[in-house]
């Protein structure tokens, strides 16, 4: 095992891919020449040249469009967006091209295309630049959706996303690209729609996934100081969900917690919440409690950002409501 940054395993997993599959480009804004915005492609235009590694202008319909494209004529696109809050110029491609080809061609042609780059908060970037839009893509039927939150999820997954041969939306995090952590020196891949029990507990189950599942372990640390034993499950692909690894935790635990970075309706947590009661109602001894952003705008003020995201003392809280403690 070896001890790399977040950003390095991104790398390291397109890299990796390229040299195994010629198909395969990256291309986006800042992407090469500058090593990616956030330096996730850093070496990259120097081992595979301009014509796989392209960058864009400012113009994320337009490149977009070009990746969907060239799947047909037999490509496996990386379209990297600087942020999924610059998707919303190009979701139409995203939903009505990439999603439904396959269908609407009758199976005559795929969209092995992946699009990635970081999703939600990230600090002092105002409400334009720090939504959360894992529920927004996972709401379309042809995509999936997947949210590592560590080094070694985010090369495996990746490496998978790169070689499905359907549309995958891949969501990182700016304020993760520094994280390190353990990744083996070898192949390997992790395959989309398994989540993971991160830790193993028998008193409550805390779901979550992306960087904001930090806040789980560090209430879960908290909480077995005061004899709560809890088990947090990182969900890791959003669409296709693990419902069964839930499911069986909560059969364990007999309560569940959600907690999530994205607006309080119509949210990834409420999908898991509708799943648990309608198939573990039984074995519930609590309402799900689910913790979300505030139902507001991410503001500027980092005093009022503090406020508006969830955070470990969110997760004690919820804990100790559906131990009625």
């Amino acid at each position: 095992m070896k001890t790399i940054q977040f950003r390095e395993a991104i790398a390291e997993a397109m890299s990796e891919e390229m040299r195994r599959d010629e198909s395969i480009y990256l291309m986006g804004e800042e992407v090469a020449e500058y090593n990616g915005a956030y330096k996730a492609s850093k070496g990259m235009l120097d081992e595979f040249g301009a014509k796989r590694v392209i960058d864009t202008p400012i113009a994320e319909l337009g490149f977009a469009g070009v990746g969907v494209g060239s799947t047909m004529t037999g490509n496996r696109p990386i379209i990297e967006f600087m942020t999924f809050n610059f998707s919303l110029v190009g979701i139409d491609q995203i939903i009505n091209n990439a999603a439904k080809i396959r269908q609407m061609s009758g199976g005559q042609f795929k969209c092995p295309i992946v699009f990635r780059g970081p999703t939600a908060s990230a600090g002092q970037l105002a409400a334009t630049h720090s939504q959360a839009f894992e529920s927004w893509f996972a709401n379309c039927p042809g995509l999936k959706v997947v949210v590592p939150s560590n080094p070694y999820d985010a090369k495996g997954l990746l490496k998978s996303a790169i070689r499905d041969d359907d549309p995958v939306i891949f969501m990182e995090s700016e304020q993760m690209y520094g994280d390190k952590g353990e990744v083996p020196e070898g192949e390997y891949t992790i395959p989309l729609g398994i989540a993971e029990i991160k830790r193993e507990g028998t008193d409550v189950t805390i779901v979550s996934f992306g960087k904001i599942i930090k806040e789980a372990y560090k209430a879960a640390d908290q909480l077995a100081e005061e004899g709560i034993s809890c088990e947090v499950i990182d969900l890791r692909t959003i669409r296709p969900m693990d419902h069964k690894t839930i499911l069986d935790s909560v059969k364990k635990t007999n309560r569940l917690v959600v907690l999530e970075e994205a607006w309080p309706f119509g949210n990834i947590a409420t999908e898991i919440t509708y799943q648990v009661q309608s198939q573990a109602f039984d074995y519930l001894d609590a309402p799900v409690v689910k913790i979300n952003t505030a139902d507001t705008p991410a503001p500027y003020s980092p005093v009022l950002l503090q406020e508006w995201l969830p955070n470990s003392e969110d997760v004690v809280k919820a804990v100790k409501k559906v131990m009625y403690k």
